[in-house]
């Protein structure tokens, strides 16, 4: 458990504090005392679809329930069910549609289970319509604005007959502190802002996750040092645009000086972040992480098209001559750098031409690993009002070549690191006994034999063969 208050600090019989944060742990002292009147009902179920930012968020809820005293189980015949919810495909809503369906019929079996829905598709209006219309057994919904507030939702749920709903247009809180279930006792992820700014042509997350709003640095610093201290030693900072950070604080700070002051906690041993802009992604930047002896050599940098044509339509800002000329730039400042990507393929109204600037792009920019989708129409952005839809056949047959052409380059360029010594962090066991997994600085993935007493620790890996976007490796030690 990370972040907490003792429980005899906290007067349930007095005021509820006005204060947010306060206020939730009052309510979640309350929810424990719902809980010790009826312990029978225990356990609860918690599935994240969607983003890193969506799994940390996740890791709130989880503390929260563990702190009330539920037991987390992975079957969801839980007596509460969780979903927190994707939207940017529309499939990713149909699948919630489905499972829903099922839990309806469990629901009957059980009418004490609980089933709650949250995060961006809850964002929808007409999502929400359909739920309060068409799954009245659905007992609480809530966005992405009000997440801090779930223990408060939580013991009105509880305590009520009613589905509760409640949905925030949008909301300029960051409310800190509060508990959290952590993934991985050695790393952890860190929100350093919300929402985004870019509205892209393709994209719902600005319309359901509201706009830019940065923590101030000296709270990132303080999460950062109590994580430390708890035992972890990699974070990973995260945003919809890390690389805009800090412009919405009454006293701007770039995101390069946020790097500089995270850096200085003592004992953390490796920073990465995610996801990274083109359009603002500044020499400030690059001439830290050349320096930096924590911030990893890794940088994720979208690209989506290569076509100059397709990336105004996207509402990207830059073109395929600045998008080079920024890896360029890049490569020459840290020489050794890891550059992953992610590319759209069938926007509507690309051509042969326009995916083979994609191509092109692929071949010169040299990305170790390419994230490829097919477009997907999204309902409510400006991209699927867009005449020139591709046929799917076209789309797919382009795709199968994007990707035959991604895994060749990225086999070629990440071999690079055949026969060299790298620190790896280790990760997990593999579903190969003895096997476990772990990632270098440049976050490539590496198998290789070892023992469950290393998890969490740096070991140093002879990389012995490239797999294409993995490595088979042997532990040596020391250094060699």
């Amino acid at each position: 458990m990370f972040n907490r208050l003792e429980s005899e600090e906290i007067n349930i019989a007095g005021e509820i504090p006005k204060e947010d944060t306060a206020r939730q742990y009052f309510y979640i002292e309350k929810c424990k005392e719902l809980y010790r009147k009826d312990p029978s009902h225990n356990t609860y179920c918690l599935t994240t679809f969607g983003c890193q930012m969506n799994e940390k968020q996740s890791e709130v809820i989880a503390g929260i329930m563990d702190e009330i005293g539920y037991r987390r189980i992975e079957t969801e015949d839980a007596d509460i069910v969780i979903y927190n919810t994707c939207t940017v495909r529309e499939n990713a809503n149909l699948k919630v549609y489905g499972r829903l369906g099922l839990l309806h019929n469990m629901k009957k079996q059980k009418k004490e289970k609980k089933i709650i829905l949250f995060g961006c598709m809850m964002q929808e209006e007409h999502v929400v319509n359909k739920i309060r219309n068409d799954y009245r057994f659905v007992d609480l919904v809530f966005g992405t604005h009000n997440i801090y507030r779930f223990a408060e939702l939580f013991y009105h749920m509880m305590t009520g007959e009613q589905q509760v709903i409640e949905i925030w247009e949008g909301t300029d809180k960051i409310v800190e502190d509060l508990p959290a279930e952590r993934n991985y006792d050695f790393k952890s992820g860190v929100n350093i802002m919300f929402g985004c700014n870019n509205f892209c042509s393709y994209c719902i997350v600005p319309y359901v996750r509201g706009r830019e709003r940065s923590r101030e640095p000296e709270a990132i610093v303080e999460e950062v040092t109590r994580l430390v201290k708890d035992g972890v030693t990699e974070v990973m900072l995260l945003g919809q645009n890390v690389n805009s950070y800090g412009k919405t604080l009454e006293n701007p700070v770039s995101f390069a000086e946020l790097l500089e002051k995270v850096e200085a906690v003592q004992g953390l041993k490796r920073i990465r972040f995610m996801t990274s802009h083109p359009k603002d992604l500044s020499d400030e930047l690059i001439a830290y992480m050349a320096k930096s002896k924590k911030v990893c050599h890794h940088l994720h940098l979208p690209m989506q098209s290569g076509s100059s044509r397709i990336l105004k339509e996207m509402n990207r800002r830059y073109d395929k001559e600045k998008y080079l000329s920024l890896v360029e730039k890049i490569r020459k400042a840290i020489p050794d750098i890891s550059l992953t990507t992610d590319i759209i393929v069938g926007f509507p109204g690309e051509t042969e031409e326009d995916f083979l600037e994609t191509i092109d792009v692929v071949n010169k920019a040299g990305f170790d690993t390419a994230f490829t989708f097919i477009y997907s129409k999204r309902t409510g952005t400006p991209a699927a009002k867009m005449e020139n839809q591709i046929p799917e056949a076209v789309v797919k047959e382009r795709f199968q070549r994007l990707l035959s052409t991604v895994q060749e380059k990225g086999r070629e360029i990440s071999s690079r690191f055949v026969g060299t010594v790298q620190e790896v962090l280790v990760e997990t066991e593999s579903k190969d006994p003895g096997i476990f997994t772990g990632r270098t600085q440049y976050n490539l993935l590496v198998h290789f034999p070892a023992t469950p007493d290393l998890e969490g620790k740096y070991v140093n890996v002879h990389l012995d063969e490239c797999k294409g976007f993995y490595y088979l490796g042997t532990r040596v030690d020391p250094l060699q």
